[in-house]
């Protein structure tokens, strides 16, 4: 079962317009900062070194980004309920423009100032201006509560 948006609505923080953002089957997250990859990265079983990231700053409140992979940082704060899980997905216009958001799973218990990834696929490069609506949060509903939720190293990330 998915929560509709006037029921996800509660599980989020600091939207900037709650009028624009609630939709009927999740809630919009706005665009807060953009970050470039400045190093490589390494997974193994259970380490893992996250690449090094650089912010871009926005011109004017607009960034003009080339083709490329970005690091990108909501402005909402996610607390995804105990019973269920958060998956977001780009907007409809984010597609039209050529750039997609790329997500995983955000499990019960998360709570934070998430971040997704950014793949901007147009050969001409895409402008977002600062607070723009990118990808859409839903929660869905778990079967039965977990026996444990989320406290690994993104909890409380960027708060």
């Amino acid at each position: 079962m998915v929560l509709p948006g006037d029921e996800a609505i509660k599980y989020l923080k600091d939207l900037l317009n709650a009028n624009v953002q609630v939709q009927p089957a999740g809630v919009d997250l706005t665009l807060r900062s953009v970050f470039r990859f400045a190093s490589s990265g390494y997974i193994g079983f259970e380490e893992k070194e996250l690449p090094r990231a650089e912010e871009i700053r926005p011109e004017n409140g607009v960034w003009t980004l080339p083709p490329g992979a970005y690091k990108v940082m909501y402005n909402e704060v996610i607390e995804v309920p105990k019973d269920s899980i958060g998956l977001a997905f780009p907007r409809s216009t984010l597609l039209r423009l050529g750039a997609d958001i790329r997500c995983a799973v955000w499990d019960p218990g998360y709570k934070g100032r998430s971040v997704s990834l950014l793949v901007v696929h147009n050969p001409y490069g895409i402008r977002l201006k600062e607070g723009a609506r990118i990808a859409q949060l839903i929660f869905i509903k778990l079967v039965k509560t977990p026996n444990r939720i989320y406290r690994g190293d993104y909890y409380l990330e960027n708060l």
